[in-house]
C-alpha cells in the first residue's frame, strides 16, 4: 500500500490535492467518495474529517483535511510546489489563505445557498453573492500579474488551489442566470491556460475525465467513475 490515500469525488475540492500529489510526483491511491449516497456524511469517513467535507489526505502523520492544510503539509515536504523563502513566500501563503477564507467560501455559498439561508431566500444571497464573487476576481487578476508564485515553470500549491476554482465559476451553479466570463480577467485566464500545460493537469484529466481545457474554457466532466455532484 502506499503510504498516501486521497480520499475523493471527481471535480471537487479534492482535485487541488491530486494536482498538487502529481505535480510533487508523489505516489498515492485514491478511495472514491460517493456524493450520491452521500458517503462523506457517514460514520466511517467523519472519522477522518468531522465536518463531512471532501477531502482527506491520509498520510503518515494521519489523516489530513482543509484543501489549504493539506497543501501547505506537502509544499513542507516537496518545497518545489512553494518558493522557498522571503517576500515570495510570503506572498505565496498570504494569497493561498486568502483563496482559502475568502475566495473558497464565496463559491460554497454561491453553489450552495440553501446551506446557509431559508429557501425562500436563496435567489437574493446568490445574486450579491455573485456581486462578491466579481469584486474578488478583480482583486484576484490584479493580484497574479506577473506573480514569481504562480504560472511559473512548474505549478505551485496556489496554482493548485486556484485552478480548479477559476474552472468551477465557468460551471457552476448550473442554473445560474449569469456566470464570470474568464477572458474578462486576462491575468487569471492566462494562469488557467498555463496550468493546462502541465503533466500534471493531463494526469488529472484522464483521471477525473476533465476534458482538455479544464481551466481556460472547461465543459461539464465525465469522470471514469463516481459524479461531481
Amino acid at each position: 500500500m502506499k503510504n498516501f490515500i486521497l480520499h475523493y469525488a471527481p471535480d471537487n475540492a479534492s482535485l487541488c490535492i491530486r494536482l498538487a500529489l502529481d505535480t510533487a510526483g508523489i505516489p498515492f491511491e485514491t478511495r472514491l467518495v460517493n456524493r450520491a449516497s452521500r458517503a462523506q456524511k457517514s460514520p466511517a469517513y467523519r472519522a477522518m474529517n468531522p465536518n463531512g467535507l471532501i477531502p482527506v489526505l491520509e498520510t503518515p502523520d494521519g489523516a489530513l483535511f482543509e484543501t489549504a492544510a493539506i497543501l501547505l503539509w506537502l509544499a513542507d515536504r516537496h518545497p518545489a510546489l512553494l518558493p522557498h523563502q522571503g517576500s515570495k513566500r510570503a506572498e505565496a501563503i498570504k494569497w493561498l489563505i486568502w483563496m482559502s477564507n475568502t475566495l473558497h467560501p464565496t463559491l460554497r455559498m454561491l453553489f450552495y445557498p440553501d446551506q446557509y439561508i431559508a429557501k425562500d431566500a436563496c435567489e437574493l444571497l446568490s445574486k450579491t453573492t455573485r456581486e462578491r464573487l466579481t469584486l474578488q476576481l478583480e482583486i484576484l487578476n490584479k493580484a497574479v500579474k506577473n506573480a514569481p508564485w504562480i504560472g511559473g515553470e512548474t505549478p505551485t500549491i496556489v496554482d493548485c488551489y486556484l485552478c480548479p476554482m477559476l474552472r468551477w465559476i465557468q460551471l457552476y451553479p448550473t442554473n445560474s442566470p449569469q456566470r464570470p466570463d474568464l477572458k474578462t480577467y486576462p491575468n487569471l485566464f492566462n494562469i488557467a491556460h498555463t496550468n493546462e500545460a502541465y503533466p500534471s493537469t493531463s494526469t488529472a484529466i484522464t483521471a477525473e475525465g476533465l476534458g482538455p481545457t479544464p481551466f481556460s474554457a472547461p465543459s461539464y466532466p465525465n469522470p471514469p467513475e463516481g459524479s461531481a455532484t
